[in-house]
């Protein structure tokens, strides 16, 4: 991804209008290569909307598509189709993983969806590898699986505070990316978003909830004090997209201070990645017009 500021604004077109995606080429972290978050902007557009308003009409837009190819992928699994989808959701306190998680999954049919939030693990999650609750939680055949939070938790948080030793979480980053890639195999697309915002942006996010009487219990006075780990968290989050974002399992930076902007975004890299799948509707195991007969007789 190129510097700050110098990324060239796509037209947003895809697999619905003809041309080549371009939105995952343009937000696709290459992986191997050291990334420098702060040469990011956190409310730039890249492709696609350019003001808040074409942003909800152009999430509308997608509202028909994405619930057509989710109904295609649930049939196709009937048929023994083993493919789906993992939205994976990764960003500092405040970024937007819930509402990502609120607003995209509002295009879907919830019944076809499987959603995790990850919290901190409990006594019983410790005692077993960190990828056992991940595995746990995987979506199954014709479904979308979406983590708020993930098995990244474990080289973020277990980085920063020092909860692993070194070589525990240098191991890790291997450890996830024979995970993925084992997932791929298996079938799974994996769309990995990092919802990228600004020291700033998040302040004024904290600020607000303590404006708001009904958003105090979403205030934890513990994120005053994590402020002052930005920088290492930066640092952790570098170093994860570097090492663990492939060919099988690319990481895609979403700038995030715009709300409506990381919305269509998200949702527009889902539309890419189920076009790209095209699952189909499986034939009929039986005769069509026998049974269009007989139901007619009756």
């Amino acid at each position: 991804m190129s510097k700050k500021g110098s990324r060239k604004r796509a037209a947003g077109k895809g697999p619905t209008d003809g041309a080549e995606p371009a939105l995952r080429e343009l937000l696709r972290i290459p992986g191997g290569k050291p990334v420098d978050l702060a040469a990011h902007d956190a409310r730039e557009t890249p492709a696609g909307p350019r003001d808040k308003q074409a942003g909800l009409a152009a999430m509308t837009e997608l509202a028909a598509p994405l619930a057509d190819l989710q109904e295609r992928l649930w049939a196709a699994s009937t048929a023994g189709d083993r493919r789906r989808v993992l939205l994976v959701l990764q960003g500092m306190d405040t970024s937007g993983k819930g509402g990502t998680v609120k607003h995209v999954i509002g295009l879907f049919n919830p019944s076809g969806c499987r959603i995790q939030a990850f919290k901190a693990p409990t006594p019983k999650e410790l005692g077993h590898s960190f990828l056992w609750r991940i595995k746990r939680a995987l979506p199954q055949a014709g479904e979308l699986g979406i983590f708020d939070r993930s098995h990244y938790e474990d080289v973020l948080v277990a980085r920063v505070r020092s909860l692993a030793p070194p070589a525990e979480i240098e191991r890790r980053y291997d450890e996830i990316n024979h995970f993925e890639k084992s997932l791929a195999d298996d079938g799974v697309t994996v769309v990995k978003c990092f919802l990228h915002i600004s020291y700033g942006e998040q302040r004024d996010r904290l600020l607000k909830r303590l404006d708001r009487p009904d958003k105090h219990w979403k205030f934890n006075v513990a994120d005053i004090d994590d402020r002052a780990l930005w920088p290492a968290y930066q640092q952790a989050y570098e170093t994860a997209l570097e090492r663990c974002s492939t060919p099988h399992a690319p990481w895609y930076l979403i700038p995030a201070d715009r709300k409506w902007y990381r919305n269509w975004a998200v949702s527009r890299l889902l539309l890419e990645h189920l076009s790209e799948l095209d699952p189909r509707y499986p034939e009929a195991d039986f005769d069509v017009e026998e049974a269009r007969r007989r139901l007619l007789e009756r």
